[in-house]
């Protein structure tokens, strides 16, 4: 529908009111649309929302992330013409709350999205300084950060759950293990991270900062959607870590299952479409 830069915003079908849905910048789109009958996007499509997704392109442009956030992601969300939703996921959440202090966002949820960087704790702060201590030379000398040299530090976040993921095999039916390798492929593929976006998210985790720019959360409703069993962003980095102007929603899942697990469509996408709609009557009535 839209390009900026390398960066654009796709159709994905719909016919009602629209709304943006960003993904994490790490991994490719694919898990917001996973397959037929397990896709955020099309059941927000079902639900009466016309869903564009952000599409961040094959190779990263050296940028950071404050600069992707306004430049590049905040320029897409104008092209629709008017104030509109934005969801995102993970690393996505966070940049979509950036780019709405344009104004351009009327809402914004977001599901997984680190906002209080010292709520990692000390241990997995040193574990990923330690993670880009020694990829950054090798980054330097690639002109970017292949998924192959991100994956330790996820690694880092959470080991047992490395090896438990597959430990569940042994036990898995045939639907199971289809999802499985479908988000395998998901989770060891996508573009490049530029070394100026690295060098922010290292930053933001070394300084335990909170949410981007220092400039604080838009004045819009939030909806802040939490995975109880998240360890790639636990409960102690959301935005309602402590108080603040957000709805919180928690659910008993994990990072990736809380949007393609078996109770994603029941724990997370029914209440999300449910807040959307409350939302949306609010401001008409307003």
């Amino acid at each position: 529908m839209a390009q900026v830069g390398g960066i654009s915003l796709r159709d994905c079908g719909g016919h009602g009111p629209p709304l943006v849905v960003v993904p994490s910048l790490i991994n490719p789109p694919d898990v917001l649309d996973l397959a037929p009958g397990n896709s955020l996007v099309g059941h927000l499509a079902a639900a009466g929302w016309h869903p564009y997704l952000v599409d961040w392109g094959a190779m990263p442009e050296p940028l950071g992330l404050e600069a992707l956030a306004m430049t590049r992601l905040a320029p897409l969300i104008a092209a629709l013409g008017q104030t509109v939703p934005i969801i995102g996921h993970c690393l996505g959440g966070t940049l979509a709350l950036a780019a709405a202090r344009s104004g351009n966002a009327s809402a914004v949820a977001v599901l997984a999205a680190p906002w209080r960087f010292d709520g990692y704790g000390a241990p997995a702060r040193t574990a990923l300084a330690d993670w880009w201590a020694g990829a950054q030379p090798i980054a330097r000398a690639l002109g970017a950060v292949p998924i192959d040299l991100l994956q330790p530090a996820f690694w880092s976040l959470d080991p047992a759950g490395l090896v438990g993921k597959f430990a569940r095999l042994a036990d898995a039916d045939a639907a199971s293990l289809a999802v499985f390798a479908r988000l395998e492929d998901w989770a060891n593929g996508g573009a490049p991270l530029s070394l100026p976006a690295a060098a922010d998210l290292a930053a933001l985790f070394a300084d335990g900062a909170t949410g981007l720019g220092g400039a604080g959360l838009p004045d819009v409703p939030i909806l802040d959607v939490v995975a109880a069993h998240d360890r790639i962003v636990p409960a102690a980095a959301a935005i309602t870590a402590v108080p603040a102007p957000a709805t919180r929603l928690e659910i008993a899942s994990g990072h990736v299952g809380m949007v393609v697990g078996r109770d994603a469509p029941r724990c997370l996408w029914a209440p999300l479409t449910g807040w959307l709609g409350a939302v949306a009557s609010r401001s008409e009535s307003a």
